[in-house]
């Protein structure tokens, strides 16, 4: 039987997609053109409002995909999401899709021109079959105003798998903000300091200077974290000669945590380096000493930023910073 590949990069179908898509014969008269296509229109914007990615079956999606009239574009992931099928990558995908349906949903730019659905293979086959679609995840744009092509494929492959990637539409795409792990912090100090109070411990140890000199490197070490993000979360990297999208692991996933960790050890190195040049300037070492170890520090951070910088550069092209590499 017909069975899709759960694999990183969608291969190309075998056939053309213009002899795959089955013809679909419009109304000819003009008044039951205009009444079909608001009938169509109106059930999807009703079908946006509950869900943002339509789930569709083989009957909505030749119906409301394939027949005419339209006047809207539609952008389709097939992919496959049954625990049998063990397609990790098809579980990211719809997640970075649907981040991508929503953003669209709220920008300014929102109409009831472009439309996002979802096909499973293992619910609607007939459809996986009919467009030779030969790998999932896979996205493909039906557009308004022309035949689809193999232009309208999205290659997982060269762009990723994130939604600043995969928008086919100018929209800002934007990450929902996860506040749960923030309310549990919240409330876990609120629940200590109020031990604190009601209990009357002995609170010397509010002016031990070790302890804030460990939490303010925690402090530090969180901010660090959350500025990671901007790194890892960028257009992932490429290499100058050979052009692929990757350096660690070909799935962008484990990717972003490679990169976490590597950014994470830059900026530790850059602290322990500040930490001990402030430990240099105040150490009672003979003065050519510590001549010698703040320079090396000095020298040590200015390399350490460098590469940091270098990194960045290799994410965003046109940032125009940098200090010794490239």
């Amino acid at each position: 039987g017909w069975k899709p590949r759960c694999i990183w990069s969608p291969g190309l179908p075998s056939l053309s997609y213009d002899s795959a898509l089955p013809l679909v014969v419009a109304p000819a008269h003009p008044g039951q053109r205009k009444k079909t296509l608001a009938e169509k229109v109106g059930q999807l914007m009703d079908w946006t409002q509950k869900n943002r990615v339509i789930r569709m079956n083989d009957a909505m999606f030749n119906r409301f995909v394939l027949e005419k009239p339209r006047n809207y574009s539609v952008i389709v992931m097939f992919t496959t999401l049954q625990k049998f099928r063990l397609c990790v990558t098809c579980k990211l995908a719809l997640q970075e899709f649907q981040i991508l349906a929503d953003s669209w949903q709220f920008s300014s730019a929102f109409s009831n021109k472009v439309f996002f659905a979802m096909v499973d293979f293992d619910e609607s086959p007939e459809v996986s079959e009919m467009l030779q679609v030969m790998s999932v995840p896979n996205v493909l744009h039906f557009s308004a105003k022309s035949k689809f092509t193999a232009d309208g494929i999205y290659n997982f492959k060269e762009r990723g798998i994130i939604a600043q990637q995969i928008r086919m539409v100018n929209v800002r795409t934007r990450k929902p903000i996860n506040y749960y792990y923030s309310f549990k912090l919240g409330i876990s100090l609120a629940f200590i300091g109020g031990l604190v109070y009601v209990l009357k411990w002995n609170r010397k140890f509010s002016f031990n200077k070790n302890l804030w000199a460990v939490l303010a490197v925690f402090c530090d070490f969180d901010v660090i974290w959350s500025n990671v993000d901007s790194y890892t979360r960028s257009p992932v990297c490429s290499k100058q000669y050979t052009g692929q999208t990757h350096y660690i692991h070909e799935v962008h996933y484990f990717q972003f945590v490679a990169e976490m960790y590597i950014i994470s050890l830059f900026h530790v190195c850059i602290t322990l380096e500040i930490l001990l040049l402030d430990t240099a300037a105040t150490s009672p070492m003979i003065i050519i000493n510590r001549k010698i170890m703040s320079m090396t520090c000095l020298c040590l951070v200015v390399i350490f930023f460098s590469w940091l910088l270098s990194l960045f550069r290799f994410k965003e092209y046109n940032y125009p910073f940098h200090i010794l590499v490239d």
